[in-house]
């Protein structure tokens, strides 16, 4: 479930509770600030050990297939800021804590051949949103699709 609040302290195990004390309730307006920041970075610890996980589970199959991993979050988190929490306020007048997600890419070692790693080090520090990802998929994946668009690829970036 990665880090969809407000019951953050129910999105990792017990051993990854680093940062405390944690909000251990979904009533939010019941915890202060701190815990619920602690809470919300014990997730995302998990999440990154889940993610390592992963990786490596690709890194073992790589003399196999073609391993590449590509994350990205679905939205962003208030934790607090100017009164917030969570995630749901409309687009246009919403935070940037709740537009800007973390994101991501890993190749293995026979996807890193297939893709031009020079000009991706050039972008990475670009900002994408979520329309990119559709069709850096259906380029990476080599998708042939008249809704493909080139411009909107990560991977085709200059």
């Amino acid at each position: 479930m990665g880090n969809h609040g407000p019951a953050y302290y129910k999105r990792y195990p017990q051993a990854f509770e680093v940062f405390t004390p944690v909000c251990a309730n979904n009533q939010l307006e019941a915890c202060r600030n701190e815990e619920i920041a602690n809470a919300y970075d014990n997730a995302v610890l998990y999440t990154d050990f889940f993610l390592t996980q992963v990786i490596r589970l690709l890194k073992r199959n790589d003399n196999v297939f073609q391993t590449s991993l590509i994350y990205m979050s679905d939205h962003g988190e208030s934790l607090g800021e100017g009164g917030l929490y969570l995630h749901g306020m409309p687009y246009f007048i919403a935070p940037d804590e709740q537009k800007h997600v973390a994101a991501f890419m890993w190749f293995g070692q026979s996807a890193k051949n297939a893709i031009d790693t020079e000009a991706l080090q050039q972008v990475a520090g670009n900002r994408f949103s979520h329309d990119n990802l559709f069709h850096t998929l259906l380029g990476l994946m080599k998708v042939k699709t008249s809704i493909y668009a080139a411009g909107k690829d990560i991977l085709t970036q200059k």
